[in-house]
């Protein structure tokens, strides 16, 4: 693998390409089917490495970048609960230098000197599952899992069944609050678990994290009740008043409601004294009865947290201080290729079973031809593989004394293994890519497959084993076809394994998907590089499918003014542009479009932003020098309170926020007639 220093430009947008499919891949597995294809290790240094060259890049960050991407959606089998405040996730760091620069970004984003005192709460990090809990004048109404982090899965019935989780809260407490905590399985009730699974011939978990998701999404309540999970509280989301100014007095009101808070979670008076306390925790883990992988920091002050907001899918004012990662080593048997949605191919390692850390490792991704020339990988080698914590696992190289005679380098195919089209790799790209587009059944399958995923349509009973049945009897060949699978129901009642029953349910699921979403739509259509982040960027700037279409077929041609609006979205950018456009110049994608159109109901996206979402439609540029906030504090507040911020000023922007020195953007917007606004005038307008 290249490193990051010596990157070009081409090659870290195509890498940054691949980590986003990566990892979202991986999000799905660990958050959708509590089924993790690959370990920590590997999953840690995907985001890491994407970090790095977000930062060595910032033009290149991508709308649909792990950074700005939260879990996966909620699975099907239960009901939706929207969250009143979203359940973002964590950054990670790895070392003390990682940590130090943290609070540098928290310092320059507050305006602060470098050497302010920055107190924290420090919580080690639970390995379990993120929950929800709503209670209404005191009382439990309902809980859900984090899913999208905007809404997650109905588990009220199990989440009763936990004597952790308190029916009333014990003292005065906000008519309505969200308290969000982790549900987890001790390290003992896990081995005990396993065994009578075992006993009963039941399928393993492979470790505690699994075994409590498992638990906790069981669709009958009497198996939860039967399995020992355990909650700590630990957050907040939506509440009707604040209930304390620091996180650490929170915490205490958690505790005086009668949740069991983590009682080695620690005040800090600055952040110097973290080292030590990570250190303290490190020695301390294996004693544990329950797993951590690492511990969370989060700034005290709550004032200060609503000025930090969130970056993405990542709070400012928070992190995770991950352990060091664990290693193993194990014989490479074969590499495969995987074929994607967009053609690209993926060699996977496949690996002798090996237990890193308590989790099975059986396979590995390893990128792309140039990882697998730099690492020298070899079938039949022995690899040191690691992993930190129980998701993705990372191939770090090769044992080369124990190299057999007859390995031999691998060489990465040019031709399609699904369809026989060349394979290509582009100048200035890591990736090779299937040219056969609309014609290859591997991308075909990969393309179905994702419009019915949890994010996109949702569709109960058609996962991927049906998608692959149906498209090999010919019922499907493209999206607008699943909306005419209702009228082959007694077809389908027939086929192996299906019946009367599971072809009405199929049906009744794809005619209760029937209306969606804009952002979701877009995001179904799997066109490359559109995220679901970008996805919802998208929904919200243009509103309508109609606008949005109208507006991608005029951005086709380079130099529109389509072209240059689509591109100015702040987080979309010319790469992604260029992608759409070239989507909508394809005759042939536009009619599946359209198709599909026809046969569903596309809602006009609403505003994402919270509270009273007072900029709601308006487009903002901001420009110069601010004196009471950062820059980056003014756009995120802009964002929160629903306006669309853009780096350029065209005839569509509303109005130019000006600081000292601002420069040409002020002159353009003055030659446009766009209002101007200083700087008071703006906090006057966000309600500041």
């Amino acid at each position: 693998m290249t490193p990051v220093e010596a990157l070009s430009e081409a090659e870290a947008k195509a890498e940054l390409a691949r980590l986003a499919e990566a990892i979202a891949r991986a999000d799905r597995a660990y958050h959708e089917r509590d089924a993790p294809e690959i370990t920590d290790a590997e999953y840690d240094a995907l985001r890491q490495r994407n970090s790095a060259i977000e930062a060595r890049f910032p033009a290149l960050v991508r709308a649909d970048s792990p950074s700005r991407r939260v879990g996966a959606a909620p699975a099907g089998g239960f009901a939706k609960l929207r969250h009143g405040a979203p359940m973002l996730s964590l950054g990670n760091v790895f070392d003390a230098a990682e940590f130090a620069e943290f609070c540098a970004r928290a310092r320059r984003f507050l305006g602060l000197p470098g050497d302010a005192k920055l107190p924290l709460v420090a919580e080690p990090k639970i390995d379990g599952l993120s929950i929800n809990l709503t209670y209404q004048d005191g009382r439990f109404r309902h809980g859900a899992t984090r899913g999208d982090g905007t809404e997650g899965e109905d588990v009220t019935a199990n989440l009763l069944t936990l004597a952790s989780v308190p029916r009333d809260l014990g003292g005065p407490a906000p008519s309505r609050i969200e308290i969000r905590g982790e549900v987890f399985m001790t390290k003992a009730d896990f081995l005990a678990l396993n065994a009578a699974q075992d006993a009963a011939g039941e399928r393993l978990f492979a470790n505690p994290r699994n075994a409590a998701a498992g638990s906790l999404r069981q669709l009958d309540a009497r198996i939860t009740a039967q399995r020992p999970l355990s909650l700590f509280a630990y957050a907040m989301g939506e509440a009707s008043e604040r209930v304390a100014t620091t996180h650490w007095a929170y915490l205490e009101r958690l505790a005086d409601w009668g949740f069991t808070v983590n009682p080695l979670s620690r005040r800090l008076a600055d952040a110097a004294e973290a080292a030590d306390f990570q250190a303290e925790i490190a020695a301390a883990r294996a004693g544990l009865p329950y797993d951590i992988d690492g511990v969370v920091y989060k700034i005290d002050d709550l004032g200060l947290q609503d000025r930090l907001g969130f970056a993405g899918r990542e709070p400012r004012w928070a992190t995770a201080w991950k352990f060091p990662a664990e290693r193993a080593t194990t014989t490479l048997l074969d590499i495969t290729i995987q074929v994607g949605r967009t053609g690209a191919l993926t060699p996977v390692a496949q690996l002798a079973p090996v237990n890193v850390g308590g989790v099975l490792v059986t396979r590995a991704t390893l990128h792309n031809e140039d990882e697998i020339a730099r690492k020298d990988v070899r079938i039949g080698d022995t690899v040191i593989v690691q992993r930190a914590g129980d998701v993705i696992p990372q191939i770090l190289g090769i044992v080369p004394e124990r190299r057999p005679a007859d390995a031999h380098p691998f060489m990465m195919p040019e031709r399609c293994p699904a369809c026989g089209s060349a394979a290509v790799r582009p100048e200035g790209e890591v990736v090779r890519r299937c040219t056969g587009a609309l014609i290859c059944p591997a991308q075909a399958e990969e393309r179905l497959i994702h419009f019915v995923s949890r994010a996109a349509f949702d569709i109960d009973g058609l996962g991927e084993k049906s998608v692959r049945e149906f498209m090999q009897a010919g019922l499907l060949r493209g999206p607008a076809d699943i909306f005419r699978l209702p009228a082959q129901e007694a077809a389908i009642a027939t086929r192996e394994g299906w019946g009367a029953v599971s072809a009405r349910n199929l049906v009744q699921a794809i005619d209760a998907r029937r209306r969606i979403s804009l952002a979701r739509f877009i995001y179904a259509l799997g066109i490359r590089r559109i995220g679901e982040a970008n996805a919802r960027l998208l929904a919200r700037h243009y509103g309508s499918f109609a606008h949005w279409r109208s507006q991608m077929l005029a951005a086709v041609q380079i130099g529109a003014e389509a072209r240059s609006d689509l591109a100015s979205i702040l987080g979309i950018g010319p790469a992604i542009a260029e992608a759409l456009a070239e989507f909508f110049a394809e005759p042939r994608n536009v009619a599946i479009l359209d198709a599909l159109a026809a046969e569903v109901t596309i809602a006009d996206a609403a505003a994402e932003a919270g509270g009273e979402a007072r900029l709601a439609g308006k487009t903002v540029v901001f420009t110069g020098t601010l004196a009471t906030m950062t820059r980056p504090e003014a756009k995120a507040m802009a964002e929160r309170l629903g306006a669309k911020v853009t780096d350029s000023v065209s005839k569509r922007t509303d109005f130019v926020v000006a600081g000292e020195d601002a420069g040409s953007k002020s002159r353009r917007a003055a030659e446009l007639g766009v209002r101007l606004l200083t700087e008071q005038e703006w906090r006057d307008l966000a309600g500041l």
